[in-house]
């Protein structure tokens, strides 16, 4: 799988944290429901990668990827419990080049023109811009644009159901990382279906 092709799913990837393994099916089900196929559960709990494993073997229509992968052994890890890719908040030549060794497509994470360089060097054009709005936003992927005019970004951070429209209507977006899919106050409540409205109303943006 090349991730330039996650774009195709829709116009906005969710950023999943899992608190609970349980949460896990129902949560990935409710976004199913709404439109959303392609899932990004971060690294960020302990009990993530059991959650990740749960989803690949009860929600298989699911694309799932690990969010939050640092080093070789979060990437081999995600790929052992079923991930199909990985996306990376930063970006070194050696988790590059671990992922592609492993089979594991990398949506790596950039923030300056430097690792965009590196990740480019790497044969990566397709990255994560992160945290998007707190280093610049629309504005900085506006001066991107000139002298990075073959890279294609998915802005992670701050992104909001207001603001994705405007994100996604730069020529160098394809697709966003969005977090409010899946509110915490929702999954403590085991709200699925809130959390299913959400997703089909962020599969429903277009560009602005």
């Amino acid at each position: 799988m090349n991730t330039l092709d996650l774009a195709n799913y829709g116009p906005v990837i969710p950023v999943i944290v899992i608190n609970k393994v349980e949460d896990a099916v129902p949560m990935a089900e409710a976004l199913l429901a709404g439109g959303i196929k392609v899932l990004e559960v971060t690294l960020r709990t302990p009990v993530a990668l059991q959650a990740m494993e749960a989803i690949a073997k009860a929600v298989p229509d699911a694309i799932l990827g690990a969010g939050t992968v640092r080093n070789i052994k979060d990437a081999q890890a995600a790929k052992d419990v079923g991930c199909t890719f990985a996306v990376s908040p930063g970006y070194t030549s050696e988790l590059g080049l671990a992922a592609r060794r492993i089979g594991l497509p990398l949506l790596p994470g950039v923030s300056t023109g430097s690792e965009i360089m590196q990740a480019n060097a790497d044969d990566y054009f397709f990255l994560k811009l992160f945290p998007a709005v707190a280093v610049g936003g629309i504005n900085l992927l506006k001066g991107f644009s000139g002298p990075f005019g073959d890279v294609k970004f998915c802005p992670t951070g701050g992104v909001t159901v207001e603001s994705a429209p405007q994100f996604l209507a730069l020529p160098n977006v394809v697709v966003c990382g969005g977090t409010w899919l899946t509110p915490a106050d929702a999954v403590a409540k085991k709200d699925w279906a809130h959390i299913t409205k959400l997703a089909r109303e962020a599969s429903a943006i277009k560009a602005a």
